[in-house]
């Protein structure tokens, strides 16, 4: 997908997922492996799913981590997010999540009831670059992770000179430069159809899903940390926003929060699909629901 005159494509497949960029000419091999070393670093720092990340050994006796400087806008988009949903969203969500199946081994197996996250309380801190932690916890970051990785590949798509893109990464996606993209909102329940359309131009869309990645007896990615159970409520959202990361961000917050909590500290638009089959959307969203 790229807007008319567009006939440059970098496909490939990273952190479990599609990734397109598309561009006016084709990209030089020199800035492919720029993307690609870029995307293997950011992995390495918080990929809950390797052993050797700098985020897991954390998980077995907690301890001091320093981050790249992405983590200092990861952690206070958490902490404000942590706030608005009520403790709802948490980078602490990654215990539960194990909990349930979605582990490192990707058992999906379930090792009992659900239980709720670690309490973001005085023994956790994150701090700008640093985490410092008194017990074991084991981290997700997935909520807004991949958002600012596609972030982050934009900005280095900027400094090598090639300012008109799309990073499209398994549907997260940031477009910039000239022209605008018509995207369509796949329907939860029915994946070749979609509930309507929306254009992109100079922001980021992000989507999120709870039909995707479920498992045993209707569990799914998306938990509520204050219990560790799956939301029931929603069942889809999308938003736009000025970033990826913000707008990753919102798209699960959306399914712990309403959309008029979020609105008093964030600037965005969304689409949100109840579980009664009911949208909701934003009066100035750029689309239209069919």
């Amino acid at each position: 997908m790229s807007p008319a005159g567009w006939s440059g494509q970098f496909i490939f497949d990273a952190i479990g997922t599609s990734w397109r960029i598309d561009t006016p000419g084709e990209l030089p091999a020199e800035i492919r492996d720029g993307v690609a070393g870029l995307i293997r670093e950011y992995d390495a720092v918080y990929s809950r799913f390797r052993s050797d990340s700098r985020i897991a050994g954390l998980a077995s006796g907690g301890g001091e981590v320093s981050l790249p400087p992405s983590g200092e806008a990861l952690g206070a988009l958490y902490r404000t997010l942590h706030r608005l949903t009520r403790g709802g969203m948490s980078p602490l969500v990654g215990g539960p999540l194990e909990h349930l199946g979605y582990d490192a081994g990707y058992s999906f197996t379930p090792q009992g009831p659900p239980v709720p996250a670690a309490a973001w309380d005085e023994s956790f801190h994150w701090l700008g670059t640093t985490i410092r932690s008194r017990r074991p916890v084991t981290l997700d970051v997935g909520a807004a992770g991949k958002g600012q990785l596609v972030d982050l590949v934009s900005e280095y798509l900027h400094r090598a000179g090639h300012p008109h893109h799309t990073v499209d990464a398994g549907g997260d996606m940031r477009h910039s430069g000239p022209g605008t993209l018509r995207v369509a909102l796949e329907h939860p329940y029915a994946p070749d159809t979609a509930i309507g359309v929306v254009d992109l131009r100079d922001r980021a869309l992000c989507a999120s899903a709870s039909n995707r990645r479920r498992w045993a007896d209707g569990l799914h990615h998306v938990l509520d940390a204050t219990t560790g159970h799956c939301v029931d409520t929603v069942v889809a959202t999308w938003v736009l926003a000025d970033d990826a990361l913000v707008a990753d961000a919102l798209a699960t917050a959306l399914f712990l929060a309403p959309p008029e909590v979020l609105l008093t500290e964030f600037d965005f638009d969304y689409v949100r699909i109840s579980s009664d089959g009911r949208a909701h959307y934003s009066s100035s969203l750029a689309g239209a629901l069919f």
